[in-house]
């Protein structure tokens, strides 16, 4: 594959209500942060041109809406990712224990269904004292299912462009495998067994 040319990867933020996906985005695409976001409804994309391994990526980042009433609607962004970053409240338990559910509901309706899809995990918020999801509790549920673990705050710009990076590597990798596979299966010649019988 050409390192030069500009490769297009679409990366979906899903999470709970509230989780801080907006301020992530935010904060890794224009380094700003906002006390006061409205709810995301549906989706809302924002673009980010990067090089990984030298190669320059224009990364598509989708930031979907958390309320449950827009599930069956955000899911059907999930199509054509190349990577998926799952957000959870460190100061909300709830948002962590639901994040099965979101993994779920994302891997059962991409395309193609791999548990192995480029993924990372988010503890946002852990600028605030109230947690109450351990880091190592996070951390086992994400090692349980091989998935990276970034603790971040989009406040205090803490990990924030290392957990995008780190999922932008992964899905380049994914692409690349998947463009040489598709090219492998495509240029196979076989000879025909059979000579074609003229029609005359």
């Amino acid at each position: 594959m050409d390192a030069s040319k500009k490769v297009d990867l679409k990366i979906i933020i899903i999470g709970a209500l509230g989780v801080g996906k907006t301020s992530l985005l935010h904060q890794y695409v224009h380094k700003t942060f906002y006390e006061d976001y409205r709810t995301t409804l549906g989706a809302s994309i924002l673009t980010k041109v990067v090089a990984v391994d030298n190669t320059p990526l224009k990364l598509q980042i989708w930031d979907t809406g958390g309320q449950e009433r827009f599930r069956s609607m955000v899911s059907t962004f999930y199509k054509g990712s190349d990577g998926c970053m799952l957000a959870f409240d460190v100061t909300d338990r709830e948002s962590f224990e639901s994040l099965d559910n979101w993994r779920d509901d994302f891997l059962e309706k991409v395309i193609p269904r791999e548990q192995d899809f480029p993924m990372v995990v988010l503890g946002n918020k852990i600028d605030i004292c109230d947690r109450q999801v351990p880091k190592e509790t996070a951390a086992a549920w994400c090692k349980e299912k091989d998935i990276p673990y970034f603790e971040v705050s989009a406040k205090n710009n803490i990990n924030v462009a290392e957990a995008f990076e780190t999922l932008a590597k992964q899905a380049l990798t994914t692409y690349k495998g998947i463009l040489e596979s598709y090219l492998t299966d495509s240029i196979k010649l076989t000879p025909n067994d059979k000579p074609k019988k003229s029609c005359c």
